[in-house]
């Protein structure tokens, strides 16, 4: 018998189990919260349970799946421009760190403007759109993606540079053979967080105004003091943002192949 057939079902039992274990893991953690609120009495202003919140969710599924759709769309433009803008800025910084000394220091004060102040003006220029949303979650993103890129460019040792320079490698070759791959784990850590950022970002935008979103649903849901709506909205963006970290998380194992568990 081949030994190697003899694996394969250990090996899918595993990945299918690996898949299935969060999920798992949240079943147990809502029918934990569920037993705790009925078994001390507390009210549903303070928690509702999680039947009810999913009795909620399923009221008025359209509207949750529409929000869900407009801020995942603004959350993705914005986390992708600004990823790519990260990692395109951080190019240039460690190429040309006269750029790096003029320029690096606006944009860490760029951050610490709020992020509603700085939603109020890209609103104010264009609109209460998708677009506008979009800038927002760029704004927010886009900072860690640039810092972790440069401490990745920088980890690269000189000497190796050197070495395939010697062999006749030329600049962009260098970049995508050197440079690119030892920043990569750096890079994806803060895609990660970035990718919450971005969410965060897009939600706050659409404080200002709009028709559909999860922050249109939950500003609705204050306003008219419905705590199990409140509550809802946070578990639909909470699985928003899982599911954006388990896309950055997917697309790491796949770059960072050296870096995955065997």
């Amino acid at each position: 018998m081949n030994p190697s057939a003899t694996s394969l079902p250990v090996i899918s039992t595993g990945r299918i189990y690996a898949a299935v274990k969060p999920i798992l893991w949240l079943a147990v953690g809502l029918l934990a919260i569920e037993v705790i609120v009925m078994a001390f009495g507390i009210r549903p202003y303070y928690l509702p349970r999680p039947s009810a919140i999913a009795a909620n969710i399923m009221a008025t599924p359209g509207a949750y799946i529409a929000g869900l759709w407009r801020t995942f769309l603004e959350t993705a433009l914005g986390f992708v421009a600004g990823s790519l803008f990260g990692v395109a800025i951080a190019v240039v910084f460690h190429r040309w760190s006269v750029l790096r000394e003029l320029f690096f220091p606006l944009f860490i004060v760029s951050q610490t403007i709020p992020v509603i102040a700085f939603g109020a003006v890209v609103v104010l220029w264009f609109g209460n759109t998708l677009f506008a949303k979009a800038v927002i979650s760029f704004y927010v993103s886009f900072l860690p993606v640039t810092v972790n890129a440069i401490l990745g460019f920088s980890s690269v040792d000189p000497k190796q540079v050197q070495l395939v320079r010697s062999f006749g490698a030329k600049d962009g070759q260098i970049l995508r053979r050197i440079y690119l791959p030892a920043a990569l784990p750096q890079i994806f850590v803060a895609l990660k967080l970035a990718s919450s950022l971005a969410l965060v970002g897009a939600i706050v935008g659409e404080w200002f105004g709009d028709t559909t979103g999860l922050g249109v649903l939950l500003l609705q849901a204050m306003y008219n003091e419905n705590v199990v709506g409140i509550w809802a909205t946070i578990v639909v963006s909470a699985c928003l943002g899982m599911g954006l970290y388990g896309i950055v998380s997917f697309a790491e194992r796949h770059f960072v192949f050296w870096g995955s568990e065997k």
